[in-house]
């Protein structure tokens, strides 16, 4: 596997090895110790998978307290994925990262606990997203930043995206108290 650091310390660009020939192939999208040598710690306690059609949106999110490390790939389509800093203190707060993960490359991204994450389908397919998590959902802590929120600069490739009424009702950035988000656990 290679690994990759992105713009926001912490957040890992990863491409697993893809065995392949005639008969289909075979890729190792977790082994504890090899991602924890690399920067993927866990432990990871939750599995989920969503599927979202052309044109859906999904995000940002985050849990506070409670946060959720995030190893994100995508098993049909393809997704683009944004992570944004939201831990106060942080020299990259309010900064973001995104990648285009498909079925195709296999690829994945490491999102720590700290950052808010959202993705949009790309294309005509259907998108099946699946991520593990270091902690259980826990919808009380749940926070959900607004999704084309001015201050971010995020370049999302969907003008008028299908959003959640979660997602429709979410906050800029700036308007969320800084008591309800991460801090900053830096140097």
């Amino acid at each position: 596997m290679e690994v990759f650091e992105s713009d926001l310390p912490g957040v890992l660009r990863i491409q697993p090895k893809v065995f392949g020939d005639a008969r289909g192939f075979f890729v190792e999208t977790f082994q504890a110790e090899r991602y924890a040598d690399r920067g993927v710690t866990g432990p990871f306690v939750q599995d989920n998978m969503s599927r979202s059609a052309p044109g859906i949106l999904r995000g940002l999110h985050l849990q506070h307290p409670n946060g959720q490390g995030k190893l994100v790939s995508v098993v049909e389509g393809r997704v683009l994925d944004v992570a944004v800093d939201v831990r106060v203190g942080s020299p990259t707060f309010g900064r973001h990262v995104s990648e285009v993960l498909d079925a195709e490359r296999k690829n994945q991204l490491w999102i720590p606990p700290g950052f808010a994450h959202g993705f949009c389908v790309l294309g005509d397919a259907p998108a099946t997203f699946v991520y593990k998590c270091t902690a259980i959902y826990a919808p009380e802590h749940e926070l959900s930043v607004l999704w084309d929120d001015p201050d971010l600069g995020i370049d999302w490739p969907i003008d008028a995206p299908k959003l959640s009424d979660k997602d429709r009702a979410a906050q800029r950035l700036k308007d969320i108290p800084e008591d309800r988000l991460p801090k900053w656990e830096g140097a």
